[in-house]
């Protein structure tokens, strides 16, 4: 049975906030794209009833972390629902290739794989449904990874509408700095009252990202990564950051600028992709990277 399992990176090709909510949270409307690119993790079915990390983070409690508390989330679930298996555990190791406050869902995408993989490697039954449910408790971004196909997201991102964008090249590239979501969502400059779009609107227009503005204003280093890729490619800010894309039809056409780029710029070239890499794991159309 497979071992390692993609837990890949998703981009926000638009993101605007259409007001605030009385529980503090933002209503948002953005599209969701996942990348052929991403972390790995290894699971490794046990069977002593315990969860194990075997690469915690450093400063991140096991207790606190997604991955950790994804496993425990399905193992209680299944045990209500009388489906888990006798004394199943696991220990999970993951390789990370993105970065933390980098607006790629990387935390979101560990705790959806570890939902979908251990669903299927425990054998627990339980429906993507269900396991969004879960994953939404975890957090807003966990379910389209669960669900693993391209969607626009409303709400707080847990509306998700299955749909088809273009699959281009992105350059991907980190400033170097981590952007807390919260200092965002907090600032009193942000914009919050875009108007709401239908999505054959949004998808016809012109693409932006709301918290693009305070992003650069309040990180120098955002600001100068972007207005860099601005002279090569249509470019832009994912999610709250800190990571920007620069999207490219072809993959030569994204590394050429990539062969470019100033010292401090840390980037990748990726492919867009509809389908999510885990999703083409599960069904064994593809393998992990």
């Amino acid at each position: 049975m497979r071992k390692r399992w993609p837990s890949p990176a998703k981009l926000n090709l638009f993101l605007y906030i259409t007001g605030r909510r009385e529980d503090g949270y933002h209503n948002l409307q953005t599209l969701f794209q996942f990348l052929d690119y991403g972390d790995t993790l290894s699971i490794e079915p046990t069977n002593d009833g315990q969860i194990r990390l075997a690469t915690p983070i450093e400063g991140v409690p096991d207790e606190e972390n997604l991955i950790v508390r994804a496993a425990r989330l399905l193992q209680d679930t299944a045990l209500l629902m009388g489906t888990l298996p006798q004394g199943a555990g696991a220990e999970i190791s993951v390789e990370k290739r993105l970065p933390m406050g980098g607006g790629l869902g990387g935390g979101s995408s560990n705790a959806a794989t570890v939902l979908v993989a251990l669903n299927h490697v425990w054998n627990t039954g339980l429906t993507e449904d269900q396991l969004a449910a879960l994953g939404i408790t975890l957090g807003a971004d966990v379910p389209v990874f669960v669900r693993g196909f391209a969607a626009f997201a409303e709400g707080v991102g847990e509306k998700l509408t299955p749909v088809s964008p273009p699959e281009k090249w992105y350059l991907v590239a980190h400033p170097g700095v981590s952007i807390p979501t919260p200092v965002i969502f907090k600032d009193p400059e942000l914009p919050r009252n875009t108007p709401i779009r239908s999505i054959d609107t949004l998808l016809n227009c012109e693409f932006g990202n709301d918290c693009e503005v305070i992003a650069r204003k309040r990180f120098r280093k955002v600001d100068e990564l972007l207005s860099w890729l601005l002279e090569y490619a249509p470019s832009r800010l994912t999610g709250t950051g800190a990571c920007v894309f620069a999207e490219f039809d072809t993959e030569n056409a994204a590394r050429q600028v990539l062969k470019q780029a100033p010292e401090w710029l840390h980037g990748f070239v990726a492919r867009g992709v509809n389908v999510s890499p885990l999703h083409q794991a599960i069904s064994g159309q593809a393998e992990y990277w």
